[in-house]
């Protein structure tokens, strides 16, 4: 699905700060092309519109999902106080997801922010975005893909360094059979998340993929599964509402297992708090929304380059317990954790 917020115009910036962020941008542009020509005849940065930078974030999220919703209220914050024109798109399809990206490079925007979970997908918008001296940056997935795409910054959770601390953590808690659940077949992020708990956990792990568009289908796998291996103690998902279902299908199977997660909600921090799923590990969406876009208007109107460009700024990992769930309950309430 696609959603179309709609976009947020503030006033222009005062022209003499503006004037005085050019011959920064000078010296920060050449990457995608810059001269030292880099403003406009008014002063204003190259790209830059007189009611604000325009920026399109492109995520390959779901409609619904509060995951996405968390990206996308960071992005906003950010806009807000950056006088950005902001407009979120989204398509899970990696096809209907480059067709956005490539979209946001004929309108000539100032800047994009994507998501990279299938990196080949999105190479050719990339280049096009690159060619037309757009900035690019990387959020939430790809993060071994980022550099090599030519993006400009990356912001987001190591997955593969994720994954190995939840291993490490199931093997303090004596777990020895442990279900990764897999809702989206091919997705760098979840695949490196399950592969890296595989490579720190003591005892076995086993992939299960299921088709994350259908809930009632992942219940039923996941059930059906716990019920034929009776020795799966522990069900780790790829999301919230993912752990939730778990919690769901573990009583349907009458099983023993726990029920940890990557990616937590509002109702999935309380599900810690009451003890119904063991932990939860943030990446904190809402600041790799915001992170992102707050990045791109660094870079138009000062060029900073966060990580140099040579190195990602990292979201995650943090571990969510019931011993300080009470504590993250809050801005989980509020939609921004």
């Amino acid at each position: 699905m696609i959603t179309r917020p709609p976009s947020r115009r503030l006033p222009r910036r005062r022209p003499a700060a503006l004037a005085a962020a050019v011959a920064l941008l000078a010296t920060g542009c050449s990457a995608y092309g810059a001269t030292d020509d880099s403003s406009d005849s008014d002063g204003r940065p190259s790209g830059s519109r007189a009611g604000g930078i325009k920026v399109t974030m492109v995520t390959h999220g779901s409609e619904g999902d509060a995951f996405w919703d968390r990206v996308k209220r960071g992005a906003e914050a950010a806009a807000a106080k950056d006088g950005i024109e902001l407009t979120y798109l989204s398509d899970p399809d990696p096809a209907g997801q480059a067709d956005l990206v490539r979209e946001a490079v004929r309108d000539g925007v100032d800047g994009i922010a994507l998501t990279l979970a299938k990196p080949a997908a999105m190479r050719g918008p990339v280049n096009e975005a690159r060619a037309a001296d757009i900035p690019v940056v990387g959020l939430n997935s790809g993060i071994d893909a980022w550099k090599s795409a030519g993006l400009l910054e990356y912001f987001g959770q190591d997955e593969s360094v994720a994954g190995r601390a939840v291993g490490d953590k199931l093997d303090e808690l004596k777990a020895k059979h442990a279900l990764c659940v897999v809702h989206e077949r091919g997705n760098v992020a979840l695949e490196a998340r399950c592969a890296g708990v595989k490579k720190t956990f003591g005892g076995t792990t086993e992939n299960l993929y299921v088709d994350g568009t259908d809930m009632r289908a992942v219940s039923g796998i996941i059930t059906a599964r716990l019920r034929q291996d009776p020795t799966i103690d522990e069900v780790i998902t790829n999301g919230a509402d993912f752990a939730l279902t778990a919690v769901d299908a573990v009583a349907e199977a009458d099983s023993g297992a726990d029920v940890a997660t990557f990616d937590l909600n509002n109702d999935l921090v309380e599900a810690v708090r009451g003890g119904n799923v063991q932990f939860a590990v943030d990446q904190q969406p809402y600041l790799q929304g915001y992170l992102a876009v707050d990045a791109l208007w660094l870079y138009r109107t000062n060029g900073n380059i966060s990580g140099g460009g040579v190195a990602p700024v990292l979201t995650g990992p943090a571990f969510v317990t019931k011993a300080n769930a009470a504590s993250v309950a809050g801005f989980a309430a509020d939609g921004t954790r």
